[in-house]
This record gives C-alpha cells, sequence and structure tokens, in this order.
C-alpha cells in the first residue's frame, strides 16, 4: 500500500513539474508574440476605422449602404478627405445614397472628391470648381489618346491649323494640364471595344472661347499628362520645316508700276506719248 502511495505521488510531481514546464513555454511564447505585437504598433501607428468600397464601383453607379464598410486603416497613410463615420457618409440617412464620380476599386477608401453629395446625380455641375466651365473637345484616332484617356487625367492640347494665305499648318500648344471630366465612349464590333468620341474638361470662360476658337478653324489634339506633373511649358509651336528640316524659299515680291501712254501722229510717224493713269 506504501508503494502505491509512492508511486501516485512521484507520478503526481512529474505531472505537475510537465504542467509548469509547459505553461513556462506557453507564456514565453505568449511574451515573445506580445512584443512581436508591440513592435509592429510601433512601426505601424495608430490605425483608425474608415469607409471603404466592398465592390468596385464606375462612374455614375449609386453607392449605398450595402456596397461599403468599416475597416481599420494607419492613420498615418490615410488619403485625404475619407469618411470615417456613418453621420459623414450618410449625412442624409442611410437610405439617401451618393453617386460615384471617379472609379472606385474595391476597398479602395471612399473619397469626398470621388463621390458626390447625397442625393446629387454624378452630373458635369458637380465636377466643376466654382469658375470653371465645361468644353467638350471631339477626338478621333488622329487626336492622340484614343480609349487611353479616363475622367480624372490631365492633357495638353495643341492645335494645328494655317495661320495666314498661303496655307502652311503650324502645331501649337495652346493648353496645357487641362483636367478631363468625361469621356464619352461608344462600344463597336463583337468585341465590345471602346473608342472614345468625345473627351469633356474643365476649363475657364477665357479658356473655352481659345478652345471653340481652335476647334473652329483647325485640328485638336490630346497629349496624356503624367501623374502628379506640375511642369509648366514655354510656348511651343512646331512647322513642318521644323520636322523635315527643310528651309523655306523667301518669296521675292516684284511690284511692276503701271504706265499709261496715247498715240500720236508726228510728220507721219507714230509716237507713244507717256501720260498720267486715270486708274
Amino acid at each position: 500500500m506504501r508503494g502505491m502511495f509512492g508511486l501516485v505521488l512521484v507520478a503526481g510531481i512529474g505531472l505537475a513539474g510537465s504542467a509548469v514546464y509547459l505553461a513556462k513555454g506557453y507564456i514565453g511564447q505568449t511574451q515573445s508574440q506580445l512584443e512581436q505585437e508591440r513592435e509592429l504598433r510601433a512601426k505601424v501607428g495608430p490605425v483608425v476605422q474608415v469607409y471603404v468600397a466592398t465592390v468596385t464601383k464606375d462612374y455614375g453607379e449609386q453607392l449605398t449602404k450595402d456596397d461599403v464598410q468599416l475597416v481599420y486603416w494607419p492613420k498615418n497613410s490615410l488619403p485625404e478627405g475619407v469618411f470615417m463615420t456613418e453621420e459623414e457618409m450618410f449625412s442624409k440617412g442611410v437610405g439617401v445614397a451618393r453617386a460615384v464620380l471617379r472609379p472606385i476599386e474595391k476597398f479602395e477608401p471612399i473619397m469626398q472628391v470621388k463621390v458626390t453629395e447625397p442625393g446629387e446625380p454624378a452630373g458635369l455641375t458637380g465636377q466643376l470648381a466654382r469658375g470653371m466651365r465645361a468644353f467638350a473637345i471631339k477626338i478621333d484616332e488622329k487626336t492622340g489618346v484614343q480609349t487611353n484617356v479616363r475622367p480624372g487625367d490631365h492633357v495638353d492640347i495643341y492645335w494645328t491649323g494655317a495661320v495666314d494665305g498661303s496655307g502652311t499648318e503650324l502645331t501649337r500648344l495652346i493648353e496645357s494640364s487641362t483636367k478631363v471630366i468625361v469621356v464619352d465612349q461608344e462600344n463597336q464590333g463583337s468585341e465590345q471595344s471602346s473608342r472614345a468620341r468625345t473627351v469633356t474638361v474643365a476649363a475657364s470662360p477665357q479658356q473655352v472661347a481659345r478652345l471653340a476658337q481652335a476647334q473652329a478653324t483647325g485640328r485638336l489634339a490630346l497629349s496624356l499628362v503624367g501623374i502628379g506633373d506640375d511642369t509648366t511649358s514655354d510656348i511651343i509651336e512646331v512647322r513642318l520645316p521644323d520636322i523635315t528640316g527643310q528651309v523655306m524659299e523667301e518669296q521675292t515680291v516684284v511690284i511692276t508700276e503701271k504706265v499709261c501712254t496715247i498715240t500720236q501722229n508726228k510728220g507721219g510717224e507714230r509716237i507713244e506719248v507717256p501720260i498720267p493713269c486715270t486708274n
């Protein structure tokens, strides 16, 4: 009996030691994980909740309560103008949707510049800043951008036309870094390929007048500007000889003075006598 008691005691002590060892290992592992989490938090910084899209949204589509959700986002890498509360996201109630002004990708934070106010449609007026106007530019395969331009892009606008009666054309940069707000497109063929027809840009009234005159008297071409490119261009003007390297021949204008005469008989001889011209 005493032998059995001793065995039970020894087994109990062994189990207790194993439990202590396992507990010590678990505590050590937990402390290591906590330390790693502290280091990660120190690198990431504080996090806040922001609204993101749960599905991809294109221009003109409605953004409802079912299309967004709150997620945690690092505060130090938060885009400007995001929605962080339901009162901000749905200021007129959860039943009043916003319209999308620019494409929004899945899980992208919702920014104020990409949506309208609650209940407003995605019309042109919602995308124009104070003092700006919308101007549509007709484009085709020769305009340089075709289907590459998207709303929110910036383009340089070039005009090609004749400037004098000689018919000699030149190409001139007339507007720089002009914002595109709408791209009108059409689907063609069985592959549903998209080809842009008009590009609507935001411009001041003075710029609208320049663009209207340019479009009426020549051809317009668009060139995409890189994201974040805020450089300004000097006056750019190119003529055909600048491309071909040919030197234009100087034209010599010869002015011939008009001479008026009358014929007289003198001693049987006919002579020409100059007189003033009457016309």
